[in-house]
Formats: structure tokens, C-alpha cells, sequence
């Protein structure tokens, strides 16, 4: 069992953790529970040995670092899985979410199946999120802006990415992966590799 507080949200549920380990420390995270397709696809996939020795193949100082690929290059699983947007889970610094294709190809906003990224972003104004608010047409709770104004985060791209989990410990590891130098296409000069196990 799991009691925690984190932000200011507590969980209290037998949530999964996870810990992705790197060159540059470890990420140790939770999924949340009421994104089961998510969580137990993500879980799947690190059975399964899908992630091991596979990168951080793109990285966005200020933005989020991404990864979801396979050691042999393999880029993705193949398939798809169905947004699950939940209110509560917005992209504050340390979330995990999943990438996807563009409203354009993808309008019922699926997720990739193995393509993920931790959200790093940046503190953000009152008026930024009131703006941000007005354009998206969403309401954040008061805690919920606070966390953005304080520890920051990714508002933008809440509710059109499904977050499914968050980090708990390493929040300066996705610092230090973040300001890697990186060439054309936002790809790490040096590779940034990682191993995800389930912690039981």
C-alpha cells in the first residue's frame, strides 16, 4: 500500500511503480490507476523487456524529454490506445505521458503504444494560465495552478495527451537529461539510455 503526497494530491491506492534507471540517475515514478489502458500497457511493455537499452531519442530543454522506442530501433509497438483524459492528471513537471500522432491523422487523439515522454516544462504566470484557460476552454483548480506557477510544468498540452503516471523521485535527473546537448531533430549527441522495471 502506497500513502503519499505529492504536490498536493495523496494517493492512497495500490498504485504501480516504476523505476527507470539512466546514466544520469534514477526516475522513479507511479502509474495511476484510473488510466488502465495506459498503465497496464506500460506495464506490458517493461515485462517484457521492451524499453531496455533503448533511448531518450528526443530532448527538448524546457519542454520534455521522450523515449518509447526499442534497442534495435524499433520505434514503436504498432498500435494505438484510446485517450484517457482525466481532470486531476494535468502535465506538471515530472509527468508521464504519452505522445501521439497530430489531431490532423489523429483526432480521437490515441495514444502511441510505447511512445512516451516526462514532462519537464517551466513555471508559468497567473495570466498565462488565465489566457491558456480561455483558449482551450478548460478550468484548472486553484492547487493545480499553484503547481504550475511553482513547480511548473506543460499546461498547453493538458487534455489533448493522455498523463498517465507521474515521477515521485529524480525530478533532477529529467534536469540533467533535459540540458544534454542535442543535434538535428532534437536527439541527444550521445545517447541517453535507459532500463524500466516494475517495482513489486
Amino acid at each position: 500500500m502506497i500513502s503519499m503526497l505529492f504536490g498536493s494530491m495523496s494517493y492512497s491506492q495500490n498504485e504501480t511503480m516504476f523505476v527507470i534507471h539512466t546514466d544520469y540517475g534514477d526516475i522513479t515514478g507511479m502509474l495511476y490507476n484510473d488510466t488502465p489502458g495506459h498503465r497496464d500497457n506500460f506495464i506490458k511493455l517493461i515485462k517484457e523487456g521492451w524499453f531496455n537499452g533503448s533511448t531518450f531519442h528526443r530532448v527538448i530543454e524546457g519542454f520534455m524529454i521522450q523515449g518509447g522506442g526499442k534497442e534495435d530501433g524499433t520505434v514503436d509497438v504498432g498500435y494505438t490506445i484510446p485517450a484517457e483524459f482525466v481532470p486531476d492528471h494535468i502535465h506538471k513537471k515530472g509527468a508521464l505521458a504519452a505522445a501521439r500522432q497530430s489531431d490532423a491523422v489523429n483526432p480521437q487523439k490515441r495514444s502511441s503504444g510505447s511512445q512516451f515522454y516526462i514532462a519537464q516544462g517551466k513555471p508559468y504566470s497567473s495570466q498565462e494560465l488565465v489566457n491558456l484557460e480561455l483558449r482551450k476552454n478548460c478550468d484548472w483548480t486553484p492547487e493545480q495552478k499553484e503547481i504550475y506557477k511553482t513547480l511548473g510544468g506543460i499546461p498547453p498540452l493538458d487534455y489533448d495527451y493522455t498523463v498517465f503516471g507521474e515521477v515521485l523521485e529524480g525530478l533532477d535527473v529529467i534536469d540533467k537529461i533535459a540540458a544534454v546537448q542535442t543535434a538535428y531533430g532534437d536527439k541527444p549527441v550521445k545517447d541517453v539510455t535507459m532500463t524500466i522495471e516494475i517495482i513489486e
